[in-house]
């Protein structure tokens, strides 16, 4: 029997997926996986029999992601499942920047019981004119899942499209549209772009890369958007810029005293992956990760430790070794193996962390679980019980 605890409401499409063999508990310290949304757990003290932590969304910045691998402890998140919902309200807010759609909305509804609104509004709406996303250039900065669905839209609205993303990965790049220009330059984005969006992790590297220099670069009337996290930009810079008169429009995912009210900002109340559909995604695939971890050991997409995929167990036992990346850790577990016979085995590392899978064609003992635990720089070991 596995136990979960839920932090944050989790849509019903995932739930359904733990049945069976799972069971959902209130008390964390009882809980071998927990899925989460936006609860924070930097201040949690995590029981050291939980497992697993499956994030129902992409940021990872509410989870303390290096204590958990200290402790062996998994931490998943939910790549692509929210990309749409993110791009549609990333197309949405280069619209509402172009044109003051807001602007003539809130007019109207000022006018309410106004017999002449109509005569009115034919000489009040150049007060609210814009102009057109067709032919203006497109900067993306990150080209990631809602990255490359963003500049793919972007091209049917007849936008000239400049990528940035010195790590892009293959899959991304086979789904990036032939006619996105992918620069290796961020500050051709900055010189030359009209509508400069971001969607990058916030990271030590990233955070604030928006700063006042880079806004300084940019071309006279640029929009910026931010629907990744609030910290990647220097909303101050920002806030002056647009004062100035030097960028049109700050769109933003992300309120908060820095920008909300501000002159030539337009904030949505963080809507980026609040549709039903885009929960759904997140809460079934956190589900099947967690699934597939505690039922077989498997790992995809991990932010903290390697993935490593052996399938479904088909031999008598599949042992999972959480350890520290360093040499000769593999000839330590098979000395501790002995004359077991060996079936299957995969070791992958990320950074100082690593994960091997051993399937084995015999049970394995308490002895030889305590052996391997007892290998300098082996973090945690699971046996892992087959279908």
């Amino acid at each position: 029997m596995y136990r979960y605890k839920c932090l944050n409401p989790i849509a019903a499409a995932g739930l359904n997926q733990l049945s069976g063999q799972y069971v959902q508990v209130d008390d964390l310290n009882e809980a071998d996986a927990v899925l989460v949304r936006s609860a924070n757990m930097h201040e949690m003290e995590l029981p050291d029999t939980l497992q697993a932590i499956a994030r129902a969304g992409a940021g990872v910045n509410n989870i303390p992601l290096d204590l958990c691998a200290e402790k062996g402890i998994v931490v998943f998140n939910t790549p692509g499942a929210n990309a749409n919902g993110v791009k549609e309200l990333v197309i949405a807010g280069m619209l509402i920047a172009a044109r003051d759609i807001v602007g003539g909305v809130n007019w109207v509804e000022s006018q309410s019981g106004n017999p002449d609104v109509q005569k009115q509004a034919e000489k009040e709406k150049k007060r609210f004119a814009g102009s057109e996303l067709r032919g203006k250039k497109l900067g993306i900065i990150g080209l990631g899942a809602i990255g490359v669905q963003v500049a793919n839209a972007a091209t049917h609205l007849c936008m000239e499209v400049y990528g940035y993303d010195p790590f892009i990965s293959v899959d991304a790049a086979w789904n990036l549209s032939r006619t996105i220009h992918h620069t290796t330059d961020v500050e051709q984005i900055y010189a030359q772009c009209d509508y400069i969006t971001i969607h990058v992790p916030l990271t030590d590297d990233t955070r604030g890369m928006i700063d006042q220099a880079a806004i300084a670069k940019m071309k006279e009337n640029a929009v910026i958007l931010n629907f990744a996290r609030d910290l990647l930009v220097d909303e101050k810079a920002v806030v002056a810029a647009l004062e100035e008169g030097h960028i049109h429009r700050y769109v933003s995912d992300f309120p908060n005293p820095v920008t909300a009210g501000k002159k030539g900002v337009i904030i949505t109340p963080h809507l980026g992956a609040s549709t039903s559909e885009a929960e759904e995604n997140c809460a079934l695939m956190a589900a099947t990760e967690l699934r597939n971890f505690l039922e077989n050991g498997n790992i995809r997409n991990s932010v903290n430790y390697p993935n490593c995929d052996m399938g479904v167990c088909t031999h008598a036992a599949r042992i999972a070794i959480y350890h520290k990346n360093i040499p000769k850790m593999i000839s330590r577990f098979t000395d501790v193996l002995g004359d077991m016979n060996i079936q299957n085995m995969s070791n992958t590392s990320r950074g100082e962390y690593a994960y091997t899978l051993v399937d084995l064609d015999t049970a394995v003992t308490e002895e030889v679980v305590a052996g391997l635990k007892a290998v300098d720089g082996v973090i945690r070991v699971r046996v892992v019980k087959p279908a």
